[in-house]
């Protein structure tokens, strides 16, 4: 499995709505609210690296008041 770190900025006020949205989608093993530049950090999987894209752009990037998300995929050296 792929995993990455899914930062995510939403409108103001939406962050815990965000979360909760996230949260419940499959493939999504975690989303917290947080302080600092981002207002949700999630943790995400999927079995290859086009279907960790595809859960990002066309699952998670369609939940409402999300206006930004940076990806940080998890590496092993």
């Amino acid at each position: 499995m792929i995993q990455a770190y899914l930062l995510v900025q939403t409108e103001v006020g939406r962050s815990s709505a965000v979360a909760r949205a996230i949260a419940d989608l499959d493939g999504v093993l975690s989303a917290e609210d947080v302080t600092g530049p981002y207002d949700v950090i999630a943790q995400i999987e999927a079995p290859t690296v086009d279907d960790l894209g595809r859960l990002v752009i066309a699952r998670i990037q369609e939940v409402p008041h999300i206006t930004r998300t940076t990806t940080c995929t998890v590496v092993h050296l």
